[in-house]
């Protein structure tokens, strides 16, 4: 029996981290248990990896456009090899120096190696040792959900994850997929000269997101050359000639589309499933993902968890690690703190990005709001005409008796930096006349904020630039 450690964490990645770090600064040791790579999904497979293929698809789009304005610029052959070594560079530097080099220079942090079960709701076995803890954090995040596909077991197909380790550019991708990953993942494909499709299920793209916004980035998309059919149901896959063809009711009618690449995009499945939770005493869904309330603590009173495993998280980084955070709070101090997940904003990164924080419209109602809601699109922006970024929109959602802002929901130029003033809007209750009388920098897509606030009261086509 190894000692007692004061806080055990199931899990290496951001959230595991953050609520190490958090433990270890009130005090506190903790034990990281990592069976896989350190830093888990966004380090190593998720964001940072994405982001920096992504980014480097707009420095191709960009050049493009130069070429359409005179600059002399032009896109040129892509040499994925390097693009691939780049981006495996920056993994590999975030890794040493956020995660690696944090647990050596920090006291009080440890990590095992190997698979975390549960034998008991305060006991964990690692191969033949075995963990006792007062306090247990589950943060083994998730993985990419795998849907059931006749004739997918019989083909090759990508997921996020692996579609980030290709050491070859395809010519073609189809996607399944019309959500956050499917959307980023392929606009950065198309930029990189691949004919990309995607099957989108539901009505629309991005259903999560306000509609507004969700249609401008459709427009952008297509724009660029992307299809995209929504009410597509999936009816099976199969390979041809080196092909993937997949056989598709979209609306109803029969189609088939071919590629050279199928990628799954249809959300995050939970790192749950053979960890012993039942053994524990830790209710999980009808999906895997594990019950949590308000204050992160699971059915077992001696475990919380975190991330991208919790019903109804947000599954992003910046979110796993504020719950960490707290769940660890309310270990150590009993504060009973709780998280407001509608004052942490969240990004797209598309281009344009779009960015969400606080209430949509129908959550709005739903929670007993008089709503009301204004909408501007992103031509109304002068900044945008000088960047040329006219597709987009932004929302504002109000409470219509106090003018207080519930939500912002955009799709614009650099939206996941235009956010962040939004964000902070909504968590210290300001009005759509506050934010209506901050002076903006002018000109910046930021002030789209103030236009669309403006417009509640103000016919924009009336005012000129910088007018009060």
């Amino acid at each position: 029996m190894i000692a007692e450690q004061e806080i055990i964490i199931v899990g290496s990645g951001s959230t595991a981290f953050a609520a190490a770090l958090r433990a270890q600064a009130l005090g506190a040791r903790s034990l990281m248990i990592e069976k896989s790579v350190l830093g888990g999904t966004c380090i190593n497979w998720g964001c940072i990896p994405s982001k920096t293929l992504i980014h480097a698809a707009l420095f191709r789009r960009m050049a493009e456009l130069g070429e359409r304005l005179g600059l002399g610029t032009s896109a040129g052959e892509l040499q994925f090899s390097r693009l691939d070594a780049h981006k495996n560079g920056v993994v590999q530097e975030l890794r040493q120096t956020k995660y690696l080099d944090v647990l050596r220079k920090v006291p009080g942090l440890t990590l095992m190696k190997g698979n975390a079960t549960f034998i008991g709701p305060d006991t964990i076995q690692i191969g033949d040792q075995v963990l006792q803890g007062e306090h247990i954090l589950i943060a083994s995040g998730g993985f990419p959900r795998v849907p059931p596909i006749p004739g997918l077991e019989r083909i090759s197909y990508l997921t996020s994850k692996s579609a980030l380790l290709l050491k070859e550019i395809p010519s073609s991708i189809t996607v399944v997929g019309g959500g956050v990953i499917a959307l980023e993942l392929g606009q950065m494909f198309s930029r990189l000269g691949v004919r990309v499709t995607i099957l989108e299920h539901g009505p629309r793209i991005l259903p999560a997101v306000e509609e507004e916004p969700a249609q401008a980035l459709r427009e952008a998309l297509e724009a660029e050359g992307m299809e995209i059919f929504v009410n597509t149901a999936v009816c099976s896959v199969s390979e041809e000639d080196g092909l993937t063809r997949v056989f598709a009711e979209v609306a109803g009618e029969p189609r088939t589309f071919f590629a050279e690449k199928l990628l799954l995009a249809v959300g995050t499945a939970p790192a749950t499933a053979d960890i012993g939770l039942e053994r524990a005493g830790v209710e999980v869904d009808g999906r895997g993902f594990i019950k949590v309330d308000d204050g992160m603590r699971t059915t077992a009173p001696k475990i919380w968890a975190a991330g991208d495993c919790v019903v109804g998280g947000m599954q992003i980084a910046t979110v796993g690690a504020r719950e960490g955070i707290l769940a660890v709070d309310n270990m150590i101090s009993g504060c009973g703190c709780k998280i407001d997940h509608h004052t942490i904003p969240m990004a797209i990164f598309t281009d344009p990005e779009v960015a969400m924080v606080g209430y949509r419209e129908q959550e709005a109602k739903q929670a007993g709001f008089d709503v009301i809601c204004h909408t501007i699109d992103a031509a109304t922006i002068p900044k945008a005409h000088v960047t040329g970024d006219l597709r987009g929109a932004i929302k504002i959602v109000a409470d219509k008796a106090t003018g207080k802002i519930l939500g912002v929901h955009l799709s614009t130029h650099r939206g996941a930096d235009v956010i962040n003033e939004a964000a902070l809007a909504v968590r210290f209750g300001m009005t759509v006349a506050d934010l209506a009388d901050t002076v903006h920098v002018y000109p910046s897509i930021g002030e789209g904020l103030r236009l669309c606030a403006q417009a509640f009261r103000r016919d924009l086509e009336r005012l000129s630039c910088c007018a009060e």
